[in-house]
């Protein structure tokens, strides 16, 4: 009990350098999770392009098991920093209960839909027959054991609340490493396995989350010293998920919201070509690689912003923000110039045919245009969640990806064609930026300027 007693590094330690130490491992491990993202896909599409389109098909409901893992960690990740800067150590173990069961009835409601409706989700898109069968194959494998990926993520973000990034870190590298192994081992049958093809490719992407999700467990109950979970005697409280979900819920749907405009817009460009599909799958593969790090930053920066406010120290909160600001934007902009620059050699990865590169250069040096936009939309983000008000997050993502990025993109496709398309993403980015900007404003005028400097 005395180690409970101790002050946390993250009211303590010098901001400049807390926000890169605590934010490094996850971005590591972020890293890592996009690298695996794209070598599932390169070996996919090493199979036949019909399989890349099949899994950038299944990328939607991906996005939507993610959305609700993530965003219930995130709500969970700004209780227990926040309780945990308030000293009320019962209310923030209680608050990682919570996160466990939670956890627990995701992913029983994702088993329950997944097992039945699958071939229903993607006969929605009316594909080709072969594309249709690798879809159902694919989706069915990583949704029916969606429980795995939900539980892991929610074990990592009560991890990060509590500053131990490392252990969060080591959960994410161990099952992106076991990924990267068994992918092609699995798809194209080596070292004696069967070749199992696109089910290989989930098998090994459910297999790896597993072991993150294992190694998540055993660091989170046996490792952890600022937690001290018991189910014995739990009792789900009304008041804790509804705080849970405040902030979580924004963040969920925030997610979702990128789900639902990731299905729709391959209904908009399956209407050109099935080509433009694998073009986006692709897309969302490679950005991943400059996203993923600008998450890690904001899964390290989360937990800080929301101790200090929790503690009242209005410097500490403004300074995580401000070099979460420097930083994000650093990774991005590095980003933008890569896609500007390797954008035909980053499709060729992907065993990219020349139709493909035809419309898929020109799409990722359009669309990365947004990317320092977004990075100062995410870090605002964060803040929002990190004090309590997931709903801006969520009123931002919103105007974004449903209000702003679908109809124009609609639009330009019907009246300009299909390359024109790829300019709603940059659009997008710069009016959602206004209204971010306009919400940071106020939230600093109304919910930090009041707090004490004081620890």
């Amino acid at each position: 009990m005395e180690t409970l007693q101790q002050e946390n590094k993250m009211g303590v330690q010098p901001i400049s350098s807390l926000v890169w130490r605590m934010s490094l491992p996850m971005m590591i491990s972020m890293l890592m999770q996009a690298l695996y993202n794209i070598v599932d896909s390169i070996f996919v599409a090493r199979i036949s392009e019909d399989a890349l389109t099949a899994v950038s098909l299944v990328f939607p409901y991906q996005m939507l098991i993610i959305s609700v893992a993530v965003g219930t960690g995130v709500g969970i990740n700004s209780l227990v920093a926040r309780r945990l800067g308030e000293k009320r150590q019962l209310e923030a173990d209680n608050a990682a209960e919570h996160g466990v069961f939670l956890a627990l009835c995701s992913g029983l409601v994702f088993f329950a839909i997944f097992a039945l409706f699958t071939p229903r989700l993607i006969a929605v898109f009316h594909p080709e027959a072969q594309i249709y069968e690798y879809a159902v194959t694919y989706l069915y494998w990583v949704g029916v054991p969606s429980i795995i990926v939900v539980l892991q993520c929610v074990f990592e973000k009560i991890l990060q609340a509590t500053g131990d990034t490392m252990h969060s870190m080591m959960s994410q590298l161990t099952g992106a490493i076991f990924n990267i192994i068994f992918d092609p081992i699995l798809i194209f049958g080596w070292l004696g396995f069967p070749r199992l093809g696109v089910a290989g490719a989930a098998i090994a992407t459910v297999g790896g989350q597993l072991l993150g999700m294992m190694i998540g467990m055993f660091c989170l109950l046996r490792r952890n010293q600022h937690l001290h979970i018991r189910i014995k005697g739990f009792r789900p409280k009304r008041k804790v998920i509804g705080e849970i979900y405040r902030v979580g819920m924004g963040s969920i749907v925030m997610q979702a919201i990128g789900s639902v405009t990731t299905f729709a817009m391959n209904h908009i460009l399956i209407g050109f070509t099935s080509t433009a599909v694998s073009v986006l799958g692709a897309y969302f593969k490679l950005q991943s690689f400059i996203f993923m790090p600008v998450f890690g930053l904001n899964s390290g920066t989360m937990p800080i912003m929301a101790y200090n406010y929790g503690a009242r120290n209005k410097k500490r909160v403004t300074d995580a923000l401000k070099y979460a600001v420097v930083y994000a934007l650093i990774i991005m902009c590095i980003g933008s110039v890569a896609f500007q620059v390797f954008a035909k050699q980053m499709l060729l990865l992907f065993s990219a045919s020349d139709y493909m590169l035809q419309i898929g250069v020109p799409a990722l040096r359009i669309i990365s245009w947004a990317f320092p936009l977004a990075a100062l939309s995410i870090i605002f983000g964060t803040l929002f969640q990190a004090i309590g008000n997931g709903e801006y997050s969520l009123l931002m993502s919103a105007a974004r990806q449903l209000v702003i990025i679908l109809p124009v993109a609609y639009l330009l496709g019907r009246f300009l064609g299909l390359e024109a398309i790829w300019y709603s993403y940059p659009i997008a980015e710069c009016l959602s930026l206004v209204l971010s900007a306009a919400l940071l404003l106020y939230t600093l005028k109304k919910h930090i300027a009041p707090l004490g400097n004081e620890r």
